[in-house]
Formats: C-alpha cells, sequence, structure tokens
C-alpha cells in the first residue's frame, strides 16, 4: 500500500479507529507555553525525568512535547486520563499500554524530527512508523555504504546525484519504521532486507533474509509530512485503510 501525498484532516470532537484502519497523527513540536505546560503535566515522573537529561532546552521541549501529545492521542482512542497511561517495554525496547482499559489492544509508534512527529494507531496489528527531516550535516553516502544492503547502496549510486540524497533518507526511514514495527530495533542488521528507495516510485519492501515470508505479511506506506521531511509507515498484515489526522491545539502551528 503506497501513496506520495496525504490529507491530513484536523478531526472533531470525537473519533473512531476501525478495526481495519490505522491513523496517522502529524503534529508541530513548536508550541506555546501555555500547550507546553499542560503537555508537561501529562508526563509520568519518569518521562519527566528523562526530558530533563536533554542537554539543549529546545530538545527537552521537544521531547516534552512529542510524549505529551502521545499520551493526549492514547486518551483519546482509550478514553482515560492522560497522565493514569502506564506503559511497559518489550526486551527490545518497544513500548506498550499496560493493562489496556477493556482489554482493547491498541497498538501504537511514534517518531520525531527536527520540529515535526508523526504517530500511528492500529488494534490487533503491528505498527511502526519514522519521520526524518532531510538535513545536509550526514554525510549519507557513507551511512548507507555501512548499513544499507548491498542491494540497495548499488541502487543509491545508479541513481542522479541531484535525487540521491531524497532517496537516502526515504530508504532510512522505510528502514526505521520496519524495525520498528518487527518491535525488534536494531537486533535486527539493517542489511538482511532490501526497501525501495527511487524518489516517486512505490514504497516497498523488496526482500528480506531475515523472516522469509516479510514480504507476505508487512506493508509499507509512503508519508509525505511537510516541506524538508520524508516519513515511512509499516503496518502488519494487509487490507487496511489509511486516515491522516493534523494535531491542532490552541498555540500549536502545523507545518509546512
Amino acid at each position: 500500500m503506497t501513496t506520495s501525498h496525504q490529507l491530513w484532516s484536523v478531526p472533531g470532537p470525537h473519533i473512531t479507529l476501525a478495526k481495519n484502519e490505522v491513523h496517522v497523527w502529524r503534529a508541530s513540536l513548536e508550541a506555546s507555553e501555555r500547550v507546553y505546560s499542560i503537555l508537561q503535566r501529562v508526563l509520568s515522573t519518569d518521562e519527566y525525568g528523562v526530558a530533563t537529561r536533554f542537554y539543549f532546552e529546545r530538545d527537552r521541549r521537544r521531547w516534552t512535547i512529542a510524549h505529551g501529545i502521545l499520551r493526549m492521542l492514547l486518551a483519546l482512542y482509550l478514553d482515560v486520563d492522560p497522565s493514569k497511561l502506564q506503559f511497559v517495554t518489550n526486551d527490545y525496547g518497544k513500548p506498550a499500554i499496560a493493562s489496556p482499559p477493556g482489554g482493547k489492544r491498541l497498538q501504537f509508534n511514534l517518531s520525531h524530527s527536527g520540529d515535526l512527529a508523526l504517530y500511528a494507531f492500529a488494534y490487533d496489528r503491528q505498527v511502526g512508523i519514522d519521520v526524518e527531516r532531510i538535513r545536509d550535516n550526514i554525510e549519507y553516502e557513507e551511512l548507507a555504504r555501512s548499513h544499507f544492503s548491498p542491494s540497495e547502496y548499488t541502487m543509491l549510486q545508479t541513481l542522479p546525484l541531484l535525487i540521491r540524497k531524497e532517496a537516502f533518507f526515504l530508504c532510512w526511514s522505510r528502514k526505521e519504521a520496519y524495525i520498528k514495527a518487527k518491535g525488534k530495533g536494531l537486533s535486527i542488521p539493517l542489511d538482511q532486507f532490501d526497501m525501495s528507495l527511487t524518489p516517486g516510485e512505490p514504497a516497498t519492501l523488496l526482500a528480506s533474509r531475515e523472516e522469509p515470508q516479510a514480504r507476505e505479511r508487512w506493508s509499507v506506506q509512503a508519508l509525505a509530512p511537510g516541506t524538508s521531511y520524508v516519513g515511512a509507515l509499516v503496518v502488519e498484515g494487509v487490507g487496511w485503510q489509511l486516515r491522516c489526522w493534523q494535531w491542532q491545539r490552541e498555540g500549536s502551528a502545523p507545518p509546512g
């Protein structure tokens, strides 16, 4: 399932996540002091501690806003107090809701880069999401050589130089979303599976050497989060429908 454009709709006060749907939310990490204070208050003591360990104030704010919004969105789906949510993690660090109300098996994932965050939600199917700000201050050719599969690196080298950097970030976001969906993080070597990477072509898992049936089990979706950003969503199974939402709160600004 692939597309290059999304309509990011602002939802009404009530929202329903159907069993065959995957919801993706986009949020700006710029917020007024009032909104920032609200989001800060819903964090747990442990989360607040994580935020305070960032050296730069900008990074503290972005982490706080991103995780505060996650709690707000989970509370929206589960109809609970966002500050009361508790999380557990698997052996690889992927979070899940501890004792979800009503036994609802809501799966979720979060990614943020620069001043933008993306969130994915689904029932009874694993999801992974990644957003990357396309930036100039990295040696993307060297990163591709050391982390991409030989097939991916060869594909990258055949592209015109003008689009090679975008292709790198497209591939990177898809690889990140895939290992996050599987819930095993970097225990899955990034060179053990191949993603499509050519700009304008469908997002596809081309091959996997660590899970032979992966192409039948996982769907890849390209996301268009905003100017100078790329994103990817990986979902367990097929036959699902994507809905994209824009987080809005007083004092927050939508991304360009």
